[in-house]
């Protein structure tokens, strides 16, 4: 990876990785031993380098060499090798990403670039849509994939990013797969929140969880991602990140850390806050969907991390649950948005 002020860390492409020690050595422990599982399920919350670990382990089967098994103690392969630059371009012909693809107007855009010879900016590439769901269509493609042998007789590896994503057909056509996986091959699906998988899904899958990376790991990360951050800035952005790095990277390209101070300047006001600065907020708050959906994700952060730090446990909670409350009815009921945050932040410093 290039390291520079706003370099990108795409799973397909990056080396590095943190805070999945535990599940890489269980990983490899199972590789030595000969007693892989065909399907994994990898968990954990957004951005902490599920994918990442995936394409990692994808990397490492597809270029593994039985006669150093003994010596190895990670599941590193270098970026300069061919199986490496080969997963990151999607060319391997033993590997298989599954992802949301684009919808019908925007795959067509692709297919005629192809078709003049011409290509998409990256601008244009950007704007480009992606369905909402993982389809069955793209699920059956792992069929013929899986059908035909590795050239080597080596793994095949398929990798779903991320399975939450599958509707009720493409989940039951996975769920065919996993039944009767062909020898040498590899599922991996990622997954934010195995709760909504069927249990079918999850029973056929050997388990890799990865926790929430510690403030310390987000910190680091983001001197390597950001490098031209303050250390006050890193650490502040860390401390609202809730562990995970693409949060942390996200909040730090965007007007997260100004929108956080604000709520946090305005709750310890208390009831001496100034109902000009509220107003002033509240009017940010609500100026497009992106500001409301931030709002809503950092009061709720700022709540829960005055419910670690306070002693006034029963009240943050109480006032956890009216936020959430007040931001359901105000979806449910289509009610005016500037007023939702009113009502909470005003509450909010009642409590504080």
């Amino acid at each position: 990876m290039i390291e520079e002020a706003k370099t990108s860390f795409e799973p397909k492409d990056n080396a590095y990785l943190v805070g999945c020690d535990e599940a890489e050595k269980m990983f490899l422990e199972a590789w030595k031993n000969n007693s892989l599982h065909q399907s994994w399920l990898i968990s954990g919350i957004k951005g902490i380098g599920k994918a990442t670990f995936a394409y990692k382990i994808a990397r490492f089967l597809l270029s593994e060499d039985g006669e150093k098994k003994d010596n190895l103690s990670s599941l590193d392969i270098s970026p300069d090798s061919n199986t490496f630059r080969q997963v990151a371009k999607g060319s391997h012909p033993e590997f298989k990403l599954i992802e949301r693809g684009y919808i019908d107007k925007d795959r067509k855009k692709i297919v005629k670039a192809i078709k003049d010879g011409s290509y998409l900016s990256d601008d244009e590439l950007a704007s480009l849509k992606k369905s909402s769901v993982i389809s069955v269509d793209d699920v059956r493609t792992i069929n013929e994939f899986l059908s035909k042998k590795s050239a080597d007789g080596k793994w095949r590896v398929v990798l779903v990013d991320c399975a939450d994503e599958m509707n009720s057909a493409s989940a039951n056509a996975i769920l065919k797969i996993l039944e009767e996986p062909p020898h040498k091959s590899m599922i991996l699906l990622v997954s934010h929140n195995p709760a909504v998988l069927l249990p079918t899904i999850k029973s056929r899958c050997a388990k890799l969880h990865l926790a929430p990376l510690k403030d310390t790991q987000v910190a680091s990360l983001l001197r390597r991602y950001r490098s031209d951050l303050s250390e006050d800035i890193i650490k502040k952005l860390a401390l609202i990140s809730g562990g995970s790095i693409g949060k942390a990277i996200s909040y730090a390209d965007g007007n997260a850390l100004e929108m956080y101070e604000e709520i946090y300047s305005l709750a310890t006001a208390g009831k001496k806050f100034k109902t000009a600065d509220m107003l002033n907020f509240c009017d940010r708050a609500v100026a497009d969907d992106e500001n409301y959906n931030l709002f809503k994700e950092l009061v709720l952060k700022f709540l829960t991390e005055q419910a670690r730090s306070l002693n006034k446990v029963e009240d943050t909670a109480d006032m956890y649950e009216k936020a959430t409350k007040t931001f359901k009815e105000t979806e449910t009921l289509n009610l005016d948005k500037r007023q939702a945050v009113m009502t909470i932040m005003v509450a909010i410093c009642r409590v504080y």
